[in-house]
């Protein structure tokens, strides 16, 4: 294991004995494994541990148990303490990504002031497999099947060599002691649905799965490489780059097969979703002038052009409204949000206790619904109550920040509010004994 771990820090070309290294470290099996290797191999390096006052007790005896483990290996020690979920509510994101999102920073932020090299983290190929299938799960292109890179910015990955049954085995051999996250056990979590559901099945069928897919992997990445030096040439003379804007011929681009690949890889920079992208096609072949939006641009379709703006230069959005069209058991809108629409029949239905999701009475609504920012006088029925409430109350009832009311996200039906996104949901439209249809609404973090 020690020497599978300097070859692979060697192949990859991730640091040198002269980096110091802040290693994230949970307190884990993978993280206390890292630690060993690290310390044994004489690296310089540091601990950084994160609690997100998600569970408790538990995550406090993790940080005292990694500061403890610090102090053995007389290394620096940094922790910090994050209120995760009201992170995670003010910014109306999940709990998973606001968690991603704190911790990154944080690590960036020691880095700058302690002068460490780079941020490892203790990723294996089995990590790898549950993330490659989640992006396969979500939907995904070429660039979603190439896995966790072993070197990505600042961030290196020295265990993305070994699987989670050799870090087990070495656990075991060098008595290293850790502690178990409880929430690991758990199906409720997308990969957690992978680790313990799916990934089994595959090895079961081939005890080698994981090794042979990371295999796969890298030949993806292979081709993925060659596939972007194409499409660099390729998108370079297709988009036009101008002062203020930028133009796509739609005439040049109807040339190119398969035309819609095209148009996704070239508007991608920009930030529009594949599912807005194919709305953008369907539109080509029509006389009516369309705008769509990604989270920062505005894209017309015009006559002859696709022109592309920052919305910022444009005009102020919260007067815009985004509609959810159905096409056929599909739901799209081009609102610059992601969310997902699907519905399902009433019965055997398990109503989800998430935030990030939301059902209705799919009967009760009028279509099309639509997508749109908070403005003043904004009023709902917040689930559980009898009478409308202001939302700008709404917000101060739930400690949310008033600076960010603006900025917030409704799904409308009607003139009615029926759900402020990632917040509260509607009484009204609620589930019900007589509700025969449901329709869902879920926030794809793509996490």
């Amino acid at each position: 294991m020690f020497k599978r771990f300097l070859h692979f820090i060697e192949a990859e070309s991730l640091f040198n004995a002269k980096d110091n290294i802040l290693l994230a470290v949970s307190g884990g099996i993978d993280s206390m494994v890292l630690c060993r290797l690290m310390f044994e191999a004489g690296f310089k390096f540091g601990i950084a541990h994160c609690n997100f006052n998600l569970r408790g007790d538990e995550s406090d005896a993790d940080e005292k148990f990694v500061e403890t483990a610090a102090a053995g290996y007389k290394v620096p020690f940094f922790a910090i303490r994050f209120d995760t979920k009201q992170v995670a509510h003010s910014q109306g994101i999940s709990i998973q990504m606001a968690a991603r999102d704190l911790r990154y920073a944080w690590f960036e932020e020691i880095c700058r002031e302690k002068g460490y090299d780079y941020i490892a983290t203790a990723h294996h190929l089995n990590d790898q497999a549950e993330t490659f299938f989640i992006n396969l799960v979500r939907g995904t292109g070429i660039a979603g099947l190439h896995g966790i890179l072993p070197l990505q910015g600042r961030t290196v990955r020295p265990l993305l060599f070994a699987t989670r049954g050799e870090i087990l085995d070495f656990a075991h051999s060098q008595n290293i002691v850790w502690r178990e996250d409880s929430s690991n056990a758990s199906t409720k979590y997308l990969r957690n649905q992978v680790r313990w559901e799916l990934l089994p099945v595959f090895e079961k069928l081939n005890p080698g799965f994981v090794q042979n897919l990371d295999d796969t992997i890298r030949r993806l990445r292979g081709s993925e490489s060659v596939y972007k030096q194409k499409l660099a040439e390729g998108i370079s003379s297709l988009v036009e780059h101008e002062k203020d804007r930028d133009r796509i011929p739609i005439g040049s681009l109807r040339k190119l097969e398969p035309a819609e690949t095209w148009l996704f890889e070239a508007l991608r920079p920009y930030g529009f979703s594949e599912t807005v992208t194919k709305e953008i096609a369907r539109s080509l072949g029509g006389t009516e002038r369309k705008a769509f939006f990604s989270p920062v641009y505005r894209l017309t379709v015009e006559r002859d052009f696709l022109v592309i703006e920052e919305t910022a230069k444009i005009a102020d959005m919260g007067d815009i409204e985004f509609p959810v069209e159905q096409h056929g058991n599909e739901f799209i809108s081009t609102a610059p949000v992601p969310v997902d629409f699907t519905c399902a029949k009433a019965e055997g239905f398990k109503l989800p206790h998430d935030k990030e999701i939301a059902c209705f009475d799919y009967d009760r609504l009028e279509f099309p619904l639509t997508l749109r920012h908070w403005r003043e006088g904004d009023r709902m029925v917040p689930f559980g109550m009898k009478g409308t409430k202001k939302l700008s109350d709404l917000f101060i009832d739930m400690k949310l920040p008033q600076s960010d009311k603006s900025k917030r996200w409704l799904l409308c039906s009607g003139s009615n509010i029926i759900w402020v996104l990632g917040v509260r949901t509607d009484d009204r439209f609620k589930i019900t004994k007589r509700t025969q249809n449901i329709f869902i609404a879920v926030i794809n973090d793509q996490s």
